[in-house]
């Protein structure tokens, strides 16, 4: 476990627990999801220490389960909040199968993790998977902006004010992914289709179709989970009082509209994936109304074909299937030579007339774009 204090306008990291959290700021907790189980009394102590109360079983259970969907919860003294990531290159590279190939370069998986926070008011635990380098990014941008040495009072925009609007900056970091990931489902999508509506569709175009559609939908899933926690949240910040932001009514105000305001644009963002999915989604399925189309339109073309070659050789089998009627007086059977080279020309002759006919008609041929 990892211990970070934030006061003021700097941070610094932490050897030990602190006797108390600082009066003008707060202490993070961050640790990974597998050291949950070793250092669970650790973290009791510091969550009684220096956030006021112990965190409940049920809680706990939540924070080591990766498979929890976003939620929201809270007690009379912290907030619970679980959500759902993207996982990262190396998360993805773990779990592939060694030498697997897919069968569809369409083939797009959104595969998540949860990431667990616990707010208090001077205190915030996060639970991380092994991998997750959210924690890392967050902490080089707050070094970016964080002040050595300054304990004031000073509210600096890149240093988190309270616990809170950590979370939210993790929370927005994680946002971010998602948003990036609508250009690979975009690509993807249109992969899918220039690989399903070629005359021949090429091995697993259908399927890699079929599972874009289905990953497009468990993104809405996530996005829709992801605003219920967040509005949850953010309806719990407004009704709390200001005393839990801070000592000073000034400075209270500032962190708890500046956490309103990254609540508000998490949401904006969440909901910018959303509408993309589901305009993404409608995409699909126009694509496979247009392959259902596609796919009737070539059996139309077929069956065209088939009935002009029938209608070419139909006369053809009129003439054999008269003249093999097995009668003993039939006209022409015991004629010369010439009468039957004189027939099969004619029926030469026959063949090469329907084909001139059937290809006028364009039954042979598609049609020209505006004829």
């Amino acid at each position: 476990m990892k211990l970070f204090e934030f006061d003021g306008g700097s941070f610094r990291s932490l050897q030990s627990v602190p006797a108390k959290a600082p009066e003008n700021g707060f202490v993070w907790a961050y640790l990974e999801r597998d050291q949950l189980g070793g250092e669970l009394d650790a973290l009791q102590r510091v969550a009684e220490q220096l956030g006021g109360s112990l965190l409940l079983d049920v809680h706990v259970q939540d924070l080591v389960n990766a498979a929890h969907p976003s939620d929201y919860d809270a007690t009379s003294v912290y907030d619970r909040v679980i959500f759902r990531r993207l996982a990262t290159e190396q998360e993805r590279r773990a779990l592939a199968s060694p030498g697997g190939r897919n069968t569809a370069s369409a083939l797009i998986r959104i595969d998540s993790r949860a990431i667990g926070f616990v707010v208090f008011d001077r205190l915030i635990v996060s639970v991380h998977n092994p991998g997750c380098d959210s924690a890392r990014v967050v902490l080089e941008r707050i070094a970016a902006h964080a002040r050595l040495g300054d304990q004031g009072a000073v509210l600096r925009p890149g240093v988190p004010q309270t616990p809170a609007e950590l979370a939210l900056r993790m929370i927005t970091l994680e946002v971010d992914g998602y948003l990036a990931l609508r250009k690979e489902l975009t690509d993807a999508l249109e992969t899918a289709q220039n690989r399903l509506l070629r005359p021949r569709p090429l091995q697993g175009a259908w399927a890699g179709l079929m599972n874009t559609r289905q990953q497009l939908r468990l993104l809405q899933g996530l996005c829709d989970e992801q605003q219920d926690a967040i509005q949850e949240w953010l309806d719990d910040v407004r009704e709390q009082p200001l005393s839990s932001y801070a000592a000073e009514v000034r400075f209270a105000q500032h962190a708890r509209d500046q956490l309103i305001a990254r609540a508000r644009d998490v949401m904006e963002h969440i909901d910018r994936v959303l509408r993309q999915a589901h305009q993404l989604e409608q995409t699909c399925e126009t694509l496979v109304q247009m392959h259902f189309s596609a796919q009737n339109q070539r059996t139309n073309d077929i069956m065209l074909a088939l009935t002009a070659i029938t209608a070419v050789f139909l006369p053809l089998n009129l003439f054999t299937g008269f003249f093999g009627m097995n009668f003993e007086h039939l006209p022409l059977i015991h004629s010369s030579a010439l009468i039957m080279w004189s027939t099969l020309a004619a029926m030469v002759v026959l063949v090469v007339v329907m084909l001139a006919w059937l290809w006028r008609l364009h039954y042979l041929a598609p049609r020209t774009q505006g004829e």
